[in-house]
């Protein structure tokens, strides 16, 4: 992982300067089945985009707050990396998709029986939003209600390391 003196000097100023805006996601839930019960669901903010659907808009002031539904069983090989970042090296996701979307890793954990199931459908969002209002406000609750449709348990949101947000691997919700 790079470190502030790994960037550029207008990057290293940007996030010293940038007021990052802190969320307290407790009381947050607590599953109330073992996770060998629960259907499990991946949200990353790669970017990710399948062919045939439509990239993240780079231009968009404050980030792109759409997001792509990655279906279960779609060939990671073919997904883009959307990501608007100038500061983060995306060769890592390029290489082995599953870095930032690991489909692979919840089949495998579901034919183990560590969980229940894997949902048949995941979801992309542009990492690098500057201004997350609309993320906040509208997006996820778009995302949850879509994913509760599917009779979701558990979601993983995989963040992206460049932003430095304090929640890194699993939130249940529901």
């Amino acid at each position: 992982m790079a470190t502030l003196a790994d960037l550029s000097f207008t990057h290293r100023a940007f996030m010293r300067l940038y007021r990052y805006r802190h969320v307290d996601w407790r009381p947050g839930h607590r599953l109330d089945k073992p996770l060998s019960a629960a259907c499990v669901a991946a949200i990353t903010s790669a970017g990710y985009y399948l062919p045939g659907q439509a990239p993240f808009d780079q231009s968009e002031d404050g980030g792109d707050c759409s997001y792509r539904v990655i279906d279960s069983h779609a060939d990671l090989a073919t997904l883009h990396v959307g990501n608007r970042s100038e500061a983060f090296d995306s060769s890592g996701l390029e290489l082995d998709k599953n870095l930032a979307l690991p489909l692979d890793r919840l089949h495998e954990l579901a034919r183990e029986r560590a969980i229940g199931c894997v949902a048949s459908r995941h979801i992309s969002i542009m990492g690098s939003i500057t201004a997350p209002g609309r993320l906040v406000s509208r997006t996820a609750p778009e995302i949850a209600a879509l994913l509760r449709q599917d009779g979701l348990y558990a979601e993983m949101w995989n963040r992206q390391a460049q932003e430095r947000e304090e929640e890194t691997e699993t939130v249940a919700a529901e």
